[in-house]
């Protein structure tokens, strides 16, 4: 679309300046060479000539230079302000606000870094959804879930696989499984990891979400209301978890890795259509956050530690549950989240009728990645 706008441009422009050289009318609209001949400059072409008027060499000028413009336009606009979140979720995102990385790489092009915190996927995908962000770090299975039902969105970097979700009892609580949370209150925020975690530890358990009474609250609010008791348990969320069990002894009844998906960055799909160059150059400098955060362990617990506001011991631990090893995504990722499928269509949270492999695979865009670590064969 580029190069034809351009091709186009060069070859309406061309040819009107040649006429207005020789001081003539007619005006052709062909490919063709230029030659110079007693009389001037002048084209070769195997075209009909058209008469017009004067003024409408004007126009056409203007046309081209307008044409020339859009090409530009579609290559190379940037944002006036680039809108992005920060979240415990997304450790590297405290790496990257702490080092003003986005600040630096846009600095020259004059765009403003607008941070926004997100406590939860739930947030950062109504603010997608509301334009208040441009970017947002997204639990891979609520990613999904927004896709599969008419979100318009691009995930294009992997910015964690962690085991970020468990559930959580109070320290003196009698429940000692999943077996025994029939008929209980669990606190869970919804549309999160540890929403569509809960579903599927109760499913490997033969239970249903109607056979437990769901209480939906942010992740900070479960936990105070599982150590409370006002809740019999909570589907819990790093590194909150870690703390309850830390400083208040309260019990993971229920862990499995496999429930977990990956951490994706989430742009809008017409966000990623109107400035691809911008999310090339966000992926690049949340690359370079990586690369950084893996060279630099003890720096990137300390500055995990500040940000999160969280004792040392804990970010330590935290992290510890995190793998930044591989930023793109993957056949053992796509399989995760299709494993995942059968039990979200059976309790309604995705329609039966959803072609969630279709959805995933118009969702995933890693051509924003650089080629070589697409062509790894690691991913």
């Amino acid at each position: 679309m580029i190069t034809y706008l351009r091709s186009l441009s060069s070859r309406l422009l061309a040819e009107v300046v040649i006429n207005i050289l020789n001081d003539a009318v007619p005006i052709r609209f062909a490919s063709g060479s230029l030659k110079r001949s007693g009389s001037g400059l002048s084209t070769t072409f195997a075209t009909v000539n058209i008469l017009m008027p004067r003024f409408i060499f004007r126009i056409l000028i203007g046309v081209s230079l307008g044409l020339n413009l859009v090409a530009e336009g579609f290559a190379g606009t940037l944002p006036s302000v680039l809108s992005i979140d920060y979240s415990e979720r997304n450790p590297l995102s405290f790496v990257v606000k702490k080092f003003n990385l986005l600040e630096k790489e846009f600095n020259e092009d004059h765009v403003r870094i607008q941070w926004v915190y997100t406590p939860g996927s739930d947030f950062a995908l109504k603010y997608l959804k509301a334009d208040s962000l441009d970017v947002a770090s997204v639990a891979g299975l609520s990613s999904v879930w927004f896709r599969a039902n008419n979100g318009s969105i691009k995930s294009v970097y992997v910015f964690t696989r962690a085991e970020c979700s468990s559930i959580m009892v109070e320290r003196d609580s009698p429940i000692k499984s999943i077996d025994d949370l029939k008929g209980r209150k669990i606190a869970v925020e919804l549309w999160t990891d540890p929403y569509f975690f809960l579903i599927r530890a109760l499913s490997d358990a033969r239970l249903h979400k109607s056979d437990v009474r769901i209480v939906s609250l942010q992740h900070a609010q479960g936990r105070m209301s599982m150590e409370m008791k006002c809740v019999d348990a909570w589907a819990a969320r790093t590194p909150l978890s870690e703390m309850s069990q830390l400083e208040q002894g309260s019990r993971v009844i229920c862990r499995n890795p496999f429930f977990n998906t990956c951490g994706l960055l989430d742009v809008k799909a017409d966000f990623a259509l109107k400035y691809p160059d911008a999310v090339t150059r966000i992926v690049r400098t949340y690359e370079k956050a990586r690369i950084w955060a893996l060279m630099h362990p003890d720096d990137f617990e300390a500055i995990y530690a500040d940000e999160a506001r969280l004792p040392l011991h804990i970010a330590r631990l935290t992290l510890s549950r995190h793998d930044f090893g591989r930023p793109v995504f993957s056949r053992n990722d796509f399989r995760f989240l299709m494993e995942a499928v059968p039990v979200l269509q059976e309790e309604n949270v995705v329609s039966q009728d959803t072609a969630v492999d279709k959805a995933i695979n118009e969702m995933v865009d890693m051509s924003f990645v650089s080629k070589e670590l697409r062509n790894c064969p690691c991913y």
